[in-house]
């Protein structure tokens, strides 16, 4: 049975994190280690920490501070530390279902020699019984490269465990002064080089989720631009042939830089014509109103 490195990032979520810790505690196999990565908290985090560590715990706890920096220097940092052979990245504010860690390693018994493999992959819920995002009915399992999720019905969060070793060789771009970097430009690199996961159908894994889109606020993107042009080009070398995955990453770039570059630099980064660039903008600036619209009439 592998060991398995569940990663926390944490942020100032004290509170939230008590939740997911309670819900480690219950799990039906306790082979796994937790490694808490806390990206500069202010609040109570810390002395959490150092009280549950002052007692017996059923698995081991490693708990490391550091300079804030985002989430995905938090990655590499705990990527780099982890002892498990399998690294399962599970947000502060989300739990697991008592069951997922023998799922996971039930499902990892099973993979073979017919891929390359990345690892795998469960489904997130609201609750115990209710998917999010799309769910691959036709069987038990569907084995798919990350960049195949759309073709194969397997789109929206889910629960990946990657093999560390795959991530030790793909450790997230930190440019310095930027503090987010989309994890896409990860999990792509990754399927561009063959890696598959088995994706299965049972929920391990639950969060409250907040339906995605397109928002009005790219301030994210705005403020790390070199990031948000990683991910643009990573977008449009992982799907040469999806128009609408291009069109987005075009766009979504261009609405990040557009005060500070102009039409023509922008299409050179993107190695892309200024007519798509126009194109894709307007394109952006017509269905983002129509999807907020329809997501605000869906409540």
């Amino acid at each position: 049975m592998p060991l398995i490195t569940i990663f926390t990032p944490t942020y100032n979520r004290k509170d939230l994190i008590e939740r997911l810790y309670q819900s480690l505690l219950l799990q039906t196999q306790k082979c796994f280690e937790w490694v808490v990565i806390d990206d500069g908290s202010t609040d109570n985090t810390e002395s959490f920490f150092t009280e549950i560590q002052a007692t017996e715990q059923p698995f081991s706890i490693r708990y490391v501070k550091q300079q804030n920096g985002g989430k995905h220097r938090a990655i590499n940092k705990g990527v780099s530390i982890a002892k498990g052979e399998l690294f399962f990245i599970v947000d502060s504010d989300d739990t697991l279902l008592p069951q997922a860690i023998e799922k996971i390693c039930q499902w990892d018994a099973t993979l073979d020699n017919s891929h390359k493999w990345a690892g795998l992959a469960g489904l997130r819920g609201k609750t115990e019984s209710l998917v999010i995002g799309q769910r691959n009915n036709s069987a038990p399992f569907v084995d798919a490269k990350n960049s195949e999720r759309q073709q194969k019905s397997l789109e929206g969060d889910k629960a990946e465990v990657y093999f560390t070793e795959v991530l030790r060789k793909y450790p997230f771009p930190e440019i310095p002064g930027e503090k987010f970097i989309s994890e896409e430009i990860v999990w792509n690199a990754i399927a561009r080089d063959g890696y598959y996961l088995r994706w299965f159908n049972e929920i391990i894994y639950t969060c409250d989720y907040l339906d995605g889109g397109l928002t009005k606020d790219n301030s994210k993107e705005r403020n790390n631009p070199e990031g948000c042009l990683l991910w643009a080009k990573g977008q449009l070398e992982t799907f040469p042939d999806n128009s609408r995955k291009r069109f987005l990453a075009i766009a979504i770039y261009r609405n990040a830089v557009k005060h500070v570059k102009n039409i023509s630099t922008t299409a050179k980064e993107l190695s892309v014509s200024p007519f798509s660039v126009v194109a894709a903008s307007l394109m952006l600036s017509i269905y983002q109103p129509l999807f907020n619209l329809l997501q605000r009439n869906k409540h």
